[in-house]
């Protein structure tokens, strides 16, 4: 199953100028480039899984968004073409949500 690059709305303004600000081993602090918003995304457990889910093409950008996998911690979480959150690296089907949320 092919998948696409993250995507995040900023939760303040809804841009889609989110752009990823920290390391992995730190912290998931986004940013956003039009209100100056962070936030930070987190994932749970969906219930579900999928087999075959392969990286998109290319591959995500360090500043590109990111969340961290609820079961492995792989930073491998990508969406489908129905938009669903899966991680390439367990397979596992995802939910977001935004936390630490702090306008600009």
């Amino acid at each position: 199953m092919k998948t696409r690059k993250l995507e995040l709305n900023c939760p303040v303004c809804g841009s889609g100028s989110v752009f990823y600000s920290c390391t992995p081993n730190c912290c998931f602090n986004h940013v956003c480039a039009d209100c100056g918003a962070t936030f930070e995304p987190v994932t749970k457990a969906r219930g579900g899984r999928l087999n075959g889910v392969v990286p998109p093409i290319p591959l995500p950008e360090a500043a590109d968004p990111t969340a961290a996998c609820a079961r492995c911690d792989s930073t491998a979480v990508y969406l489908t073409d129905d938009n669903s959150l899966v991680c390439a690296n367990c397979g596992i089907l995802l939910e977001l949500e935004l936390t630490e949320v702090a306008p600009g």
